[in-house]
């Protein structure tokens, strides 16, 4: 499975700040669980650069100093329903999948090394589109065509999505 949780269907809409509001929710409760044990929560994802559409799923990294306190973090995790499910194939970020509803929109959370390979992406590709408008837009026009494309595939969007993700990636780390 390419993502913590399946999409039953590719939907892509126009920016929502409210985004901005709900990742804002889900990060304090999740800071009243595990805030002593990380350095940040960070916001990634497309639903964290404005303007840009995106599937309404919020994106949260979760960062640690070192995977040390792994253990404590997957427990406390555990305590407040969710599920470590491991890697996911992504080198350097670890998936949680909650176990039962909660009042927050859709999310996926991550757990990840401050010097984690997934981590050091997702922030490279969030804050080079958030910075380049042309880039941003392409990105928007890829993303709904493949949405179009792909409406009951998520693993051929993602999928398709790898050389533009690439693309950028090998411009900002090096």
């Amino acid at each position: 499975m390419s993502i913590a949780q399946k999409t039953k269907v590719v939907e892509v809409v126009p920016y929502d700040p409210e985004w901005k509001v709900e990742f804002n929710k889900i990060r304090d409760q999740l800071l009243s669980y595990v805030g002593d044990l990380i350095i940040t929560i960070e916001h990634v994802g497309s639903t964290s650069i404005e303007g840009l559409a995106a599937k309404p799923i919020i994106d949260l990294d979760l960062v640690m100093d070192s995977y040390e306190v792994f253990p404590q973090i997957i427990e406390r995790l555990q305590l407040h329903g969710f599920e470590h499910q491991g890697n996911l194939g992504i080198e350097g970020r670890e998936a949680f999948k909650r176990r039962q509803a909660d009042e927050f929109m859709k999310y996926h959370l991550y757990v990840c090394p401050k010097n984690g390979k997934g981590y050091l992406e997702h922030i490279a590709f969030r804050d080079y589109l958030r910075s380049n408008v042309p880039a941003r837009q392409a990105y928007a026009e890829l993303k709904q065509r493949l949405a179009e494309q792909y409406r009951y595939d998520i693993d051929a969007y993602c999928e398709a999505k790898t050389a533009f993700v690439t693309s950028i990636l090998s411009k900002v780390i090096k």
